[in-house]
C-alpha cells in the first residue's frame, strides 16, 4: 500500500503515541488544520486509523496498542482520574487493582494511604507500591504478559477468588454505547470478572477515549459497577445507564472547572 511521506509519518506517529491531534500535527508539519483533517480522513477511509473528535487513534481493530503508547494517551486525564479514585478509598481497607495504565494511575495516587492491603495482577502496580511500608502488596500468580506486565490465566482467576475485598479498581480497553465493558485478551477478562465478583464496591476508571475504541471480548456491563470515574462523559446513553443502574458518575473535568 503506497503512502505519501506525510501520510506515512502520520501513521507512524499514531502508532508511537496511540492518539494524534489535528492541531499538533498541523504545527509539526507546518500545514493548515484543514490539510491535516483531509489527511486523517483519507487514512481513516483506508482503515489505517480511526477518526475521533480532534484527531485519530491507532489501531482500530482487534489488536491492542503497545503499552508505551497507551500510557501516553490522556496521561493528565488519567492522573486526575487516579486522584479521584484514591479519594474514595480510605485507610485500612483492602482492594483489587487490575491491569491498565489508568489503574496504575490510581495505584500512584494511593501511595500516601496507610494500612492498605492491595491484591493485584499488575506487576507495575506491585512494583511501585511494594516500597511503602504502610501498604501490603499481594500479587497474583499466573502467566505474565510480556507486553505490559499483566498476570493472566486460570491460576490468577483462582487466586483472586480467595479474597473478598472492600474495593476493586478496574480498567477496560473500550466502553460500547450500550454500556458493555470490553477488552482484547479473554484471559485478562476472566481475571477482571473474578475481581468484580469478589469486591463490595467496584470502581471503574476509564478516560473518555475508551468511548471511541472497540475491543472484541466482553467483561461485563457498566451497570455492574458502583462508581464510574472518567474525565468527561458526553454520551447521553451512558449517562442514562448510570442513572438507571444507580452508578455514581464522577467527571474529573467538571470537578476541575469548579475549583
Amino acid at each position: 500500500m503506497y503512502l505519501s511521506p506525510r501520510h506515512a509519518e502520520i501513521v507512524q506517529l499514531a502508532k508511537d503515541k496511540g492518539r494524534i491531534l489535528v492541531d499538533e500535527l498541523a504545527t509539526h508539519f507546518g500545514v493548515t488544520p484543514q490539510t491535516i483533517r483531509k489527511d486523517l480522513n483519507d487514512l481513516c477511509e483506508r482503515r489505517l486509523l480511526t477518526r475521533i473528535h480532534g484527531g485519530a487513534l491507532f489501531p482500530s481493530g482487534v489488536q491492542n496498542m503497545e503499552y508505551e503508547a497507551r500510557s501516553l494517551i490522556a496521561s493528565d486525564e488519567k492522573t486526575a482520574i487516579g486522584r479521584a479514585a484514591a479519594q474514595l478509598i480510605g485507610d485500612n481497607t483492602s482492594l483489587f487493582i487490575n491491569i491498565g495504565t489508568t489503574t496504575e494511575a490510581v495505584g500512584r495516587a494511593l501511595t500516601d494511604h496507610a494500612g492498605l492491603m492491595v491484591i493485584t495482577n499488575n506487576i507495575n502496580v506491585a512494583n511501585r507500591m511494594r516500597i511503602y511500608p504502610s501498604i501490603e502488596v499481594i500479587i497474583a500468580g499466573g502467566v505474565v504478559r510480556g507486553s505490559d506486565g499483566g498476570v493472566v490465566g486460570e491460576a490468577a482467576v483462582d487466586f483472586i477468588r480467595q479474597f473478598r475485598v472492600d474495593f476493586a479498581v478496574i480498567g477496560v480497553s473500550a466502553i460500547d454505547n450500550d454500556g458493555a465493558l470490553l477488552d482484547f485478551d479473554f484471559r485478562e477478562v476472566k481475571v477482571a470478572q473474578a475481581i468484580i465478583a469478589n469486591a463490595r464496591h467496584v470502581i471503574l476508571v476509564a478516560d473518555s477515549t475508551k468511548f471511541e475504541r472497540t475491543a472484541p471480548v466482553r467483561i461485563g456491563h457498566l451497570s455492574q459497577v458502583n462508581t464510574f470515574i472518567t474525565n468527561r462523559c458526553d454520551l447521553p446513553q451512558i449517562r442514562r445507564i448510570c442513572a438507571d443502574a444507580n452508578v455514581r458518575l464522577i467527571e474529573t473535568d467538571a470537578q476541575a472547572t469548579l475549583i
